[in-house]
């Protein structure tokens, strides 16, 4: 729960007591004074919108010219010599305002957004600039005037302050309240990641509203102000010009920040006070100076004094996020099981089909889930899985076909209408709030359900139920011990046992889980795959997992696609024993390819030397002291549990997650302090996990992009046509777009990309990770076959194929080597593959 009396609010009272002294002090009338609250409160409604729901207005200075209109001409024509009244009316004026053009501008997303803002004011702008009977046109109104209330005189300029600066403060708090409200934290989330509010409940629309109406209210209230202040109502605020010097205030102080906005605030007053007394031309140089912010300081003057004070406090370094996780075997919380159980199908899937453009990727497919049990969707990469789970949970409307929960249709509802009536589903890739913490991320998907969703004033940490059921959850998942970790810092394998339980922190009665044990260490596959099993005594799980032989074991019923269809639904043994199965997705199996005989040719001159490696991720101490060579056409296996720093050591070699001490020398030449651009030039090509290739280009464009600049010398020189030759299926697919290609193809062109150019060394960062067996194979062998070109670093889960393919391993622990050796000897040695790698 927040402190009774939070430090940002004293700081803000105390602010708004010295403001009018500190300003005589250097000369600025008391009028300044409120000049600087007034865009404070303004900067701070607007940061409501840009800095916590992360919609960009350029046109939010026509809340501030409207609601001053509004004042002006309510006092003319039907509040004479009133203040307060016209003030009401302004505000009320504003609340109906933007709720109407919230709700028609709001349709739009992203740079359509902004640019409809940008409309509205330029056609409010040209409206009262020209309305002259109305407005005043250029000339404005005057013969505003304060008045008396309550018996004080507001014609004097230190009354007018002390009720200017308590609107002020009550804003704050009222914004204080609201930041720490659900609805407050929903605008974050949706800040964060929309798609991935919307699959947990949330009607993000109608959150954004009231985010929207919130911020152009406050800035209609210091509109209403400006007008009482000046005397003096014009055009000039409904310009574009005066927008984005409000947008400038907010950036310069902290758009993240709860007062950094309001800090803006007064750094654009005094600057323009002081310096427009020496040029005309100030705001010329604001503009350049909020440029230098832009490039130098994105977090603004709060970030500023943030580096400034650093080296005044006291320096804490954390082990790396994953270390601390403490791992427990509770059963399912009570809140989360069904009240009742149906006999047959809950979940009934019956004829869907979709096309994206001239590829039918669903062919009338049939599904069907019973309650309390463990259906698994398997098949080869391409055969449609992924597009008819999504069919099934929202992200698409299918083009045919029905889809029932609980007898009740739900296709083609919204992603918030269908997890309200009982669907949770995870990601094939992670989705998670990235900037949220743990905890945050699963308080975010249980909230979604509770009464108070919609609350705008009670504390969100304060609802004991949701804080009861978030331990549960914690407990339950195993992720007690890192609440405090950010999603994002995770493994890529505890992001993914993280998307997993927002799913579950839904209250589904069905939950759909698209492969949840890719990226998990052998152990943690066991753990979550038994999990996931128990889980499905109680709620029913559609599975989509290329882990056959998981599948196998903890399945109930399997369905195969394969091109689009359905190629058998039935049991584990129907689909274990099916020649068809067989044939498009197990191939030989793993255990059949990492048996394979294989001729290790790699020779003793060392091409690449880490040296006592640290890096960080801002206080967690990732790497520690990690030292290895790699020699020339050798393959090294990365190993260790999830939060080991596998994949950290990757980035560090490549320059993504710059070391902070250490060498790492290819080929003789300091990579350390080198960027990831120079980095590849000097001969590294680097496969991420999760492929990151460049959606909407062709296969061709994706391997030219990766040539550029890259023609160096450092390293075997790779055409198009030398590629093909270890990946055949490549040149089938040059001029198909990169993200309609199946998952297995995917994977061959990020390699490919890597190696275009001039390369030394191959990194492989999981490349069999989410790959029917079938693809495995075809991908083991160009492995194998490429070691006779480069040397090749692999980190990978599938700890047979790893072994089987390398000529050593080294061992990591929370980012230690542990152990460096042979593969031969952990593939052969049982007792020492559990020690080492902790099986």
């Amino acid at each position: 729960m927040r402190s009774h009396f939070p430090v940002p609010l004293l700081v803000a009272a105390a602010a708004l007591v010295v403001l009018p002294f500190a300003l005589d002090l250097v000369g600025l009338p008391l009028r300044t004074s409120i000049d600087v609250v007034v865009f404070a409160i303004a900067c701070l409604g607007l940061n409501v919108l840009v800095g916590n729901t992360g919609l960009v207005s350029f046109g939010h200075g026509a809340w501030w010219g409207l609601a001053a209109y509004a004042a002006a001409l309510s006092q003319k024509y039907w509040f004479p010599n009133q203040v307060l009244l016209p003030l009401l009316f302004a505000i009320l004026f504003a609340i109906v305002a933007s709720a109407l053009a919230g709700a028609l501008i709001l349709r739009r997303r992203g740079v359509y957004f902004s640019l409809l803002t940008l409309a509205l004011t330029a056609l409010l702008f040209a409206i009262g600039y020209r309305w002259t009977d109305l407005t005043g046109g250029e000339s404005g109104l005057g013969g505003i005037t304060r008045a008396t209330v309550l018996g004080v005189d507001l014609e004097r300029d230190a009354a007018y302050y002390v009720l200017v600066a308590a609107i002020g403060f009550v804003v704050t708090f009222l914004l204080w309240r609201f930041h720490a409200s659900p609805v407050g934290t929903v605008l974050v989330a949706i800040r964060e990641n929309e798609q991935r509010a919307r699959f947990v409940g949330y009607p993000t629309n109608r959150y954004k509203l009231i985010g929207f109406v919130v911020s152009a209210t406050l800035v209609g209230l210091a509109g209403a102000l400006s007008v009482f202040n000046h005397r003096f109502a014009s055009a000039d605020p409904l310009s574009v010009a005066f927008s984005g010097e409000l947008i400038a205030m907010v950036v310069i102080g902290g758009m993240r920040s709860f007062l950094g906005p309001a800090l803006g605030a007064v750094f654009y007053i005094l600057f323009r006070e002081f310096l427009s007394i020496w040029t005309s031309a100030w705001l010329f140089y604001f503009g350049i100076l909020f440029v230098v912010f832009i490039m130098f300081s994105p977090t603004g003057l709060v970030g500023v004094a943030q580096r400034v004070l650093a080296p005044l406090r006291k320096k804490t370094t954390e082990d790396a996020a994953m270390a601390a996780r403490k791992v427990s075997d509770e059963p399912l919380p009570d809140f989360l099981r069904p009240k009742t159980h149906i006999e047959g199908p809950l979940l009934v899937a019956k004829g869907i089909k979709k096309s994206f453009g001239g590829i039918a990727a669903v062919q009338g497919v049939d599904i069907a889930v019973r309650d309390r049990s463990l259906h698994a969707l398997i098949g080869p990469n391409g055969a449609g899985k992924t597009t008819a789970f999504n069919l099934i949970s929202g992200m698409f409307s299918p083009d045919e076909g029905t889809v029932t929960l609980a007898g009740k249709p739900i296709q083609g509802l919204s992603p918030e209408r269908i997890t309200e009536a009982g669907l949770g589903r995870s990601f094939q890739i992670t989705n998670l709030f990235p900037a949220l913490t743990v905890e945050e991320n699963l308080r975010l998907a249980v909230q979604a359900s509770h009464a108070e969703r919609f609350g705008l004033w009670a504390d969100a940490r304060s609802i004991e139920e949701i804080n009861r059921e978030v331990a549960a959850l914690l407990r339950y998942l195993g992720l007690a011990g890192i609440e405090r970790a950010e999603a994002g810092s995770l493994s890529y394998g505890g992001q993914r046992l993280l998307d997993m339980g927002v799913s579950v922190a839904t209250k589904p009665r069905i939950l759909l889980l698209d492969e949840p044990l890719a990226g998990l260490s052998v152990a943690e596959r066991q753990r979550i795959g038994d999990l996931i099993k128990r889980l499905s005594a109680d709620l029913p799980v559609l599975l989509v997992e290329h882990d056959i032989d998981r599948v196998f074991q903890i399945a109930d019923a399997v369905t195969c696609m394969n091109e689009g269809r359905v190629l058998i639904d039935g049991t584990v043994e129907d689909a274990r024993s099916s020649p068809q199965v067989q044939a498009v997705y197990i191939g030989s199996g793993v255990a059949a390819v990492a048996s394979k005989p294989r001729e290790a040719i790699a020779i003793g001159e060392t091409v690449l030397a880490v040296k006592d490696v640290n890096t960080f991720y801002g206080k967690s101490h990732i790497l520690s002291d990690v030292s290895f060579d790699l020699g020339r056409h050798e393959i090294l296996a990365l190993l260790g549990r999830n939060g080991a720093g596998k994949s950290t050591l990757l980035k560090s070699i490549v320059g993504i997650a710059p070391a902070a001490s250490g060498s790492i020398k290819l080929a003789g030449t300091e990579l350390v302090g080198l960027t990831s651009a120079q980095i590849a030039r000097q001969g590294i090509g680097f496969v991420p996990q999760g492929r990151g290739l460049f959606a909407g280009m062709t296969v061709a464009e994706n391997l030219e992009l990766g040539k550029l600049r890259r023609r160096t010398g450092n390293g075997i020189h790779w055409e198009t046509d030398k590629i093909i030759e270890y990946f055949p299926r490549i040149g089938e697919r040059l001029k198909s777009p990169a993200d309609y290609l199946s998952g297995g193809e995917q994977q061959m062109v990020a390699v490919a990309r890597a190696l275009s150019g001039d390369v030394r060394v191959l990194l492989l960062d999981e490349p069999f990770e989410g790959l029917a067996p079938a693809v495995v194979e075809s991908l083991f062998e160009s492995f194998d076959k490429l070691r006779r070109e480069v040397s090749i670093i692999i980190v990978d889960h599938n700890l047979d194929l790893a072994l089987a393919l390398s000529d050593n391993t080294v061992a990591l622990e929370r980012g230690r080597v542990m152990h460096r050796g042979p593969s031969r000897d952990l593939r052969e040695d049982l007792e020492l593959r559990r020690k080492v790698l902790w099986l």
